[in-house]
């Protein structure tokens, strides 16, 4: 299918329980136009990227594209190119917002790409990097459950124990394009996940600490584990899936629609 976001500001999405993190942590139902450039840097004040500049959103138009290419800019200047009214930006400053460390480690990872194989060439580094931060969801809990949705227990994974969820098992949106295509979900909308293995008890308590907690732990992990070396560490995670993230999935019978909920292929011998 063709995705269109919606094409004026509008927030009729926030019933969707994907956004409940976004709307409680920006009060996103409190706007009635476009959050402004301006809303954003004072939110983003602090942040700094790995060439220490401090990070401003800066209107795509403001932006000059002679000095080089878009992660380039990032780094170089802290100026990240913004397109003003424009959903997959605006979700892009939000994962800023709320990620600064993975998102300037992540920048930083793209120069190193760069500044190996030139701009063109796409490394597999590069593109398990750009997977994350498209399509990325963080998935916080135990080895168990991790293994069972790595496996494509759907059924099991989100339904069965579906009282899991926000209490042993945390999913964490962070790619910002899956953001954008839930303003308007349908079945196939599908992320990459990426499992991290902990107790439940060791995230905080509210919920900006536990996004806190989270880039601190996903910037480690990427840093010093090198798990974006490839996309063999992203998994494929149907979003409508999880409870409460979508209105349609109290009953077992939408896990059961082998067409979006899609069995583990078996590896060839």
């Amino acid at each position: 299918m063709k995705f269109e976001a919606p094409p004026q500001w509008t927030t009729d999405f926030l019933h969707h329980g994907m956004f409940e993190d976004l709307n409680r942590l920006f009060n996103l139902h409190q706007f009635d136009k476009w959050p402004s450039l301006d809303w954003l840097n004072q939110h983003a004040v602090g942040i700094k990227n790995k060439n220490d500049k401090q990070i401003t959103f800066v209107a795509n138009d403001d932006i000059d594209w002679q000095h080089g290419y878009y992660e380039e800019i990032i780094y170089d200047k802290g100026d990240i190119p913004t397109r003003l009214e424009n959903w997959h930006d605006l979700f892009g400053a939000f994962i800023w917002l709320l990620f600064p460390k993975t998102k300037a480690l992540l920048n930083a990872l793209h120069i190193e790409q760069i500044n190996l194989h030139g701009r063109v060439e796409r490394s597999k580094k590069r593109n398990a990097i750009t997977l994350l931060d498209e399509c990325g969801v963080i998935i916080v809990c135990d080895k168990t459950q991790a293994t069972r949705l790595q496996n494509h227990g759907w059924v099991e994974g989100f339904f069965d124990n579906r009282d899991d969820w926000f209490e042993s098992v945390w999913p964490f949106m962070f790619g910002h394009a899956n953001y954008e295509m839930a303003t308007r979900p349908y079945l196939g909308l599908t992320g990459k996940a990426l499992y991290i293995t902990a107790h439940h008890d060791e995230l905080p308590s509210s919920l900006s600490e536990k996004y806190a907690w989270l880039d601190t732990t996903l910037e480690k992990l990427i840093e010093q584990q090198d798990i974006l070396c490839d996309n063999s560490n992203l998994y494929p995670l149907p979003l409508l899936g999880v409870p409460t993230w979508y209105a349609q999935n109290t009953e077992k019978t939408f896990y059961e629609n082998t067409e979006y909920f899609r069995p583990k292929r078996r590896k060839s011998k």
